[in-house]
C-alpha cells in the first residue's frame, strides 16, 4: 500500500464533529461528511490534529518555499476550522430544510391572519 492510499476513518458522529465545541452539524444539508485523507506531502488532513511531523510547517527552514503550503490539498472539505465561523454555519443552515414538525399542522395554516 502506498503512503497516500491509506484508508482513514471518518471522525463524525451523525454528521457532526462533537470533539469541536463550535463545529456545525451537516445533517440535512446534503453535504456528505468525509474521512480524513493524506495529501501528497504525507500530511493527514481533517484528523483534527493540527501538527504533523511530515508538515512543512514542522520542518520549516529559511530555504522552504512558502508556496508549498498553498492549495486545496491542505483544506479538508468537512473537517476544517473554517466551518466553525458564523458565516459558514449560515451557509449550512440555508441548505437545511426547515423542521416544521411538531410545531406546525400538516395541512392547516393556523398562523394565517394572526400577524
Amino acid at each position: 500500500m502506498k503512503k497516500n492510499d491509506q484508508k482513514l476513518e471518518s471522525l463524525d458522529i451523525e454528521e457532526t464533529l462533537p470533539h469541536q465545541i463550535n463545529a456545525p452539524s451537516f445533517k440535512g444539508t446534503g453535504i456528505e461528511m468525509q474521512a480524513p485523507y493524506m495529501n501528497e506531502h504525507g500530511v493527514i488532513i481533517g484528523d483534527s490534529v493540527y501538527a504533523s511531523p511530515e508538515s512543512p510547517l514542522e520542518n520549516w527552514t529559511e530555504d522552504t518555499d512558502p508556496e508549498i503550503m498553498v492549495g486545496d490539498h491542505w483544506v479538508h472539505p468537512t473537517n476544517d476550522i473554517g466551518w466553525n465561523t458564523a458565516e459558514n454555519r449560515e451557509l449550512l443552515e440555508e441548505k437545511r430544510k426547515p423542521m416544521a414538525y411538531p410545531f406546525m399542522h400538516p395541512t392547516k395554516d393556523v398562523g394565517k391572519g394572526k400577524d
